[in-house]
């Protein structure tokens, strides 16, 4: 099975004259399953349909989106496997020199806000062709939204975009449904009614019985209405009790379908055996490959959805909390087949996805009556009803580990050591530091203070603490030398001077050296950039502190990195604002050394110091005199 076609040749040696698809990707072409365009092309292409792909079109101009002609039934718009303005800019907001995605790593070949560009282009060449989008950027802006990058609230991407239908979340379902209904003649504004999907009408045709947000305008001008909206969002993001969304934009409504329903094991199963290349497109090969592809060669996708909830993260409102699996049969077959491809070593990399260790439901009733509306399963401790079991993943790594041609299996997509941790058998445990850690296991407790666990939705540090020390037990128990890796993130709401500090005390205390630090990145949709926009809880609607300023983002940040020679003025100058200058000495307490500045300043303080005190003493010796003067006087007046 030969890639898509990706020009007028490709498409001619396959003799195809008028394609009924075209995708269109702000990514290199991967026909990986671990690239979303990849598997929406296979899924099209296995209804039937042929499928054409426009990979990184010239936005400059048009010839690019008219190399494939117009397709026979709708154009499918990404911006690829990340967003495009994340893709281009750090949480500084300073360009990226490197785009993993893009051939050769080179920046700067997808455009900003690459959904809206590549569908206002489309529409100017093709003004009546169907246009629906979907992936990560189109599926995260559904809504109006905070844009961090304009720092204001943006409408729904589809007020700007152009487009006549929005996928949101994983959007196997939805694509098929829209696939077959157009080719059965039905037209795009017929399809109002398909699970996962959002789109624009006249107020008069809105549905009843939807939740209402409030309006765009509302939300752009009161943020405490923005918050409101972002829990109503969330709240009735679920597959069983979800409901209709709608959101006034002008003249226009905004309707949200409930979201599409998660594929069972054997329609994922079905998706992970389409005929993917497992590689980029040949034509990038002289410019040294795509090296977003390195990682995931070698890596087993099992599966999908994460019950952990995280503020920050976008995972609950894109691909939903309820996990999906493969079945062991489907996920062996994918190792067999990476242990014959030419390039194995005997390594596979991953078995893994959002959460590597989450195969089954967080709990029994959720199966029925869904996932508990505004709570979260892990955080700030485990639910009761957790039902925490490894059996199965482990029996997976076990059997994978015993084929042919492998010499080891690693777990690199991060564990939840809290739901690890409720799990009584603690056999995958042992062999997860036996056989599954390729020297270090990245974990992810992101900060120490609970005050900023809270508002990132993150269990409370003592599970962490135990996990560690358990961890770290087994591996002295094999005598091996590995070691954790703690993602930790800076500048999250809620989080001041003093819990930098005491993030800083605790990673001493524990003598953790970050070796990279994430600031908070306000991306579209999650709750924590509503709190990052509004200063406000959305659940709570109680206020929330916020670092915005590059100073106080840049002091909370090297706190973080206290031990680095280049980070000691930073780290003085944000001890002096917090008042810890017990912390700036040569005791084995202190997190820094002073240095001449600080030395400088002391003596100048000393100094005005000494001089105040001077001055004050002069006074008194004055008043003195003045107090003798005038009670001298008052005695030679009574005298008289």
């Amino acid at each position: 099975m030969p890639f898509l076609p990706v020009s007028r040749e490709e498409m001619l040696e396959q003799n195809i004259k008028r394609f009924d698809f075209i995708c269109v990707t702000g990514d290199s072409y991967v026909d990986h399953p671990s690239f979303g365009i990849a598997i929406i092309s296979r899924m099209v292409e296995s209804l039937g349909f042929t499928v054409g792909i426009i990979a990184q079109p010239d936005f400059r101009g048009t010839e690019d989106f008219m190399k494939l002609g117009e397709p026979k039934y709708a154009f499918l718009v990404t911006s690829g496997n990340i967003d495009s303005m994340v893709a281009h800019y750090t949480a500084a907001l300073k360009k990226r020199s490197e785009d993993a995605y893009t051939a050769g790593g080179k920046a700067g070949k997808r455009p900003d806000r690459a959904v809206m560009v590549y569908c206002k282009k489309l529409r100017e060449i093709y003004p009546e062709t169907v246009i629906c989008i979907g992936g990560l950027e189109a599926s995260l802006r559904r809504f109006a939204h905070y844009d961090y990058w304009s720092d204001s609230v943006m409408p729904s991407i589809l007020f700007d975009s152009g487009a006549d239908l929005l996928m949101y979340g994983m959007s196997e379902h939805q694509v098929t449904e829209i696939c077959v209904r157009l080719a059965a003649g039905e037209k795009i504004r017929e399809l109002k009614d398909i699970r996962g999907t959002a789109y624009l009408t006249k107020p008069e045709n809105t549905p009843y019985g939807a939740v209402q947000n409030p309006s765009f305008e509302q939300v752009r001008d009161n943020k405490e209405l923005y918050a409101k909206a972002c829990r109503q969002q969330y709240d009735w993001q679920d597959e069983i009790y979800g409901r209709t969304i709608i959101q006034r934009h002008g003249k226009m409504m905004l309707v949200q379908n409930p979201p599409a329903l998660s594929l069972t094991t054997e329609e994922l199963d079905k998706v992970y055996s389409l005929p993917f290349m497992r590689t980029y497109h040949p034509s990038y090969e002289k410019l040294g490959g795509v090296p977003g592809t390195e990682e995931v060669e070698f890596s087993i996708t099992h599966n999908r959805g994460c019950f952990g909830n995280c503020n920050f993260c976008s995972i609950a409102l894109h691909q939903g909390r309820k996990v999906s699996v493969r079945s062991t049969e489907s996920i062996l077959k994918e190792a067999k087949l990476l242990t014959e491809l030419p390039n194995f070593k005997g390594y596979i990399h991953d078995v893994g996805g959002p959460t590597a260790n989450f195969r089954k439901p967080s709990c029994e009733k959720q199966l029925e009556a869904g996932l508990c509306k505004g709570k979260k399963c892990l955080a700030p401790s485990p639910c009761k009803a957790i039902k925490a079991d490894h059996t199965e993943y482990l029996a997976i790594l076990r059997k994978i580990r015993e084929l042919p041609r492998v010499k080891k299996v690693f777990i690199r997509s991060g564990i939840r050591y809290d739901y690890l941790m409720e799990d009584r058998n603690d056999d995958f445990f042992r062999e997860l530091v036996t056989h599954h850690v390729s020297g270090q296991l990245k974990v992810a407790p992101e900060h120490c203070s609970a005050a900023v666990l809270d508002k990132m939705g993150k269990p409370h540090i003592e599970a962490y603490k135990k996990f560690q020390d358990k961890f770290y037990a087994y591996t002295g128990k094999i005598g091996k030398e590995q070691y954790l890796v703690p993602y930790l993130m800076s500048s999250h709401p809620g989080s001041t001077l003093k819990e930098a500090v005491e993030l800083a005390l605790f990673l001493k205390s524990l003598r953790i050296r970050p070796e990279q630090v994430q600031d908070f990145y306000p991306t579209p949709g999650t709750i924590s950039s509503c709190m990052f926009y509004t200063g406000l809880d959305p659940y709570t609607m109680e206020k929330v502190f916020v670092p915005k300023t590059n100073e106080e983002k840049a002091m909370q940040r090297a706190l973080l990195q206290y031990y680095k020679p280049e980070n000691r003025r930073m780290v003085i100058k944000a001890l002096l604002k917090a008042g810890r200058t017990d912390l700036i000495g040569n005791a084995p307490g202190c997190l820094v050394r002073p240095d001449a500045e600080y030395h400088a300043g002391q003596s100048r303080n000393k100094a005005k110091t000494a001089k105040g005190e001077l001055k004050w003493q002069q006074g008194n010796r004055q008043g003195d005199v003045r107090r003798k003067r005038a009670h001298n006087h008052g005695k030679s007046l009574k005298k008289r």
